[in-house]
């Protein structure tokens, strides 16, 4: 699916013609650049990789200066392939935010909130007891049994448990867009999308 890079901006609410309040996140679509063309004959597939938000030289590698320098541009922090661009595209050409229609739907994908270490109640949705008498003893919100003990004798992988909860790849799908303003590369969606403010997200047609 063909798209762009972007970054997350924050959460707003607009009104629509029949006054109704839809939450919505405004993103930073763009402009992104073609830093490379991927086609059948030398990849084996044919993709546009693009690239977004500059980098400083001092920061980047050698690589990547190079790899910048043969698209004549500067070097990018993100960069992303994508697939199935109607249009054709070479080194070193803008795709701005107006890739996108209002009305249209995208799918979203970005690095959820890291939410550190927590408990399965807040982790997987665990009711915890039902109950706090009958002599319930501060077992409130404790997983319950994990597994027999005489057979099968250990507990089985995937057991949701306590652990390190966020920080993993999402993506949020049939979001509609809801605005495209151009002329600030701004592109506001219904709804809501993974990540911080400031973080890359990645939009799909």
């Amino acid at each position: 699916m063909s798209g762009l890079i972007g970054k997350k901006i924050g959460m707003t609410s607009i009104f629509d013609e029949n006054g109704k309040n839809i939450p919505c996140t405004v993103i930073e679509a763009g402009p992104c650049v073609v830093t490379q063309v991927r086609t059948e004959e030398t990849d084996g597939y044919n993709a546009v990789q693009i690239g977004f938000d500059d980098k400083t030289e001092k920061h980047a590698t050698k690589a990547e200066l190079g790899h910048a320098k043969k698209a004549g541009t500067s070097v990018k922090r993100k960069v992303v392939e994508f697939q199935g661009y109607d249009e054709e595209y070479k080194l070193g050409d803008a795709i701005t935010v107006e890739h996108f229609i209002e009305g249209e739907f995208v799918d979203v994908s970005g690095t959820s909130k890291g939410k550190g270490f927590q408990g399965v109640v807040k982790r997987h949705g665990f009711a915890g007891v039902g109950q706090a008498t009958h002599g319930q003893h501060n077992r409130l919100r404790a997983p319950g049994s994990i597994g027999a003990a005489s057979y099968p004798a250990r507990v089985f992988k995937g057991m949701k448990m306590a652990g390190r909860m966020g920080g993993e790849t999402v993506k949020v799908q049939n979001l509609r867009v809801l605005k495209v303003v151009p002329e600030k590369n701004l592109l506001v969606v219904k709804g809501a999308v993974p990540g911080h403010k400031n973080a890359y997200v990645i939009i799909q047609k």
